[in-house]
């Protein structure tokens, strides 16, 4: 640790150690990263009025942002890896609540197709029929067929319209929680791979 870092808890070094060296307690370890600042949630609830819902995915979206910045070493310490995280977290919530006044405001504007894919509602009932041309439904299709059979269980049943609750019941996960964490980041490599074909 260098002069100019902050020191970390030793539960903070467990989790950025099984990070940064992965293996198989890479997964348990971004779960405890997960459980450990859950209680962000909560205090968005209260700070901007945010639907449970909503400062649900802002907080997992937090998460899955800083898990690869701690894998390469982007996070470097000079904070506390809370101070860090709760930063993050701070600025998605503003942006959050920028995005919704714009919607607001812009209720007639024709939808951008990779925007809808990172900021997909629970309240949509499909990813497809968020899609305005029949080109980009089947090319969702096909970038759904990359992403691996766990990805696509989970998104098409998603897509149907189950509840995460009845998605970790079909699929035997542990927890709606979890379903929902994976749930979000399918969908964010689904918007990687969309992305990468439209650039």
């Amino acid at each position: 640790m260098s002069f100019d870092q902050k020191p970390q808890s030793s539960a903070d070094l467990d989790i950025i150690s099984s990070l940064v060296h992965g293996g198989i307690d890479r997964k348990k370890a971004e779960e405890s990263l997960f459980t450990r600042y859950a209680y962000f949630i909560e205090q968005a609830m209260h700070k901007y009025s945010f639907l449970e819902e909503d400062a649900f995915d802002i907080y997992s979206d937090t998460i899955l942002s800083a898990i690869p910045k701690i894998i390469d070493q982007s996070f470097q310490g000079r904070s506390s890896l809370k101070t860090w995280l709760f930063q993050i977290f701070h600025n998605k919530c503003v942006d959050f609540i920028r995005k919704k006044t714009t919607n607001k405001n812009s209720v007639n504007k024709t939808i951008d197709i990779p925007g809808v894919l990172i900021q997909m509602p629970d309240a949509a009932k499909t990813i497809i029929q968020e899609m305005t041309e029949k080109t980009d439904r089947e090319l969702i299709k096909q970038k759904l067929n990359e992403l691996g059979e766990n990805c696509k269980k989970i998104l098409w049943q998603w897509a149907e319209g189950y509840s995460d609750k009845e998605i970790a019941a079909a699929l035997e996960y542990k927890t709606a929680d979890v379903v929902k964490t994976s749930r979000l980041r399918c969908l964010e490599k689904l918007r990687q791979l969309y992305k990468s074909v439209k650039e």
